[in-house]
């Protein structure tokens, strides 16, 4: 079967100034695939939405974890539930189905130190992010710092929009 020709690269450029990037490098790709296994102009039209929409959900994923500055933490698959005895573990997992998010309600973790309450609360962030929400992760010293480093009034409340912004806050 003769190979299709490369398309100008008109199309690929209109593509990208529609911000179909994914589509506008995939094109001849997916034109080749659909030629070959005679997709009809429809199939065509959804393997090249889905295309867009899957790297869309990708690049969305990865701009909200870098948001949160979540950093480096350990994932509740690797935590030891027969120390410290004291954890829940029905508990914590029941506020790991975030519910309290859509009821606007606070989550505060207490205990002694080391018992890992930051642990738990990046997860939570963590799980946030994965099911779509915006959330920023920030310790109590980091924030008050650059509150305080906020020179005039305007700029106070342009960083308490920051903080605010997000529908998961965690201050560890």
């Amino acid at each position: 079967m003769p190979s299709l020709p490369t398309l100008p690269t008109t199309l690929s450029s209109q593509l990208r100034r529609l911000g179909l990037t994914r589509v506008a490098e995939d094109l001849n790709d997916l034109l080749a695939r659909a030629a070959k296994d005679r997709w009809t102009p429809v199939a065509l039209l959804e393997a090249l939405t889905a295309t867009e929409l899957e790297d869309r959900a990708r690049r969305s994923l990865e701009r909200r974890f870098k948001r949160a500055r979540l950093g480096r933490f350990k994932p509740m698959a690797d935590f030891e539930w027969d120390w410290p005895k004291e954890i829940d573990r029905r508990l914590v997992e029941h506020v790991l189905t975030l519910d309290f998010l859509s009821r606007a309600e606070n989550l505060v973790l207490v205990g002694a130190q080391g018992l890992g309450k930051t642990m738990l609360a990046k997860n939570v962030v963590h799980q946030a992010i994965l099911q779509g929400h915006s959330a920023l992760f920030t310790t109590a010293a980091d924030l008050l710092l650059d509150l305080n480093g906020q020179e005039t009034a305007r700029g106070l409340d342009r960083r308490l929009r920051h903080y605010a912004r997000p529908a998961l806050l965690c201050i560890d």
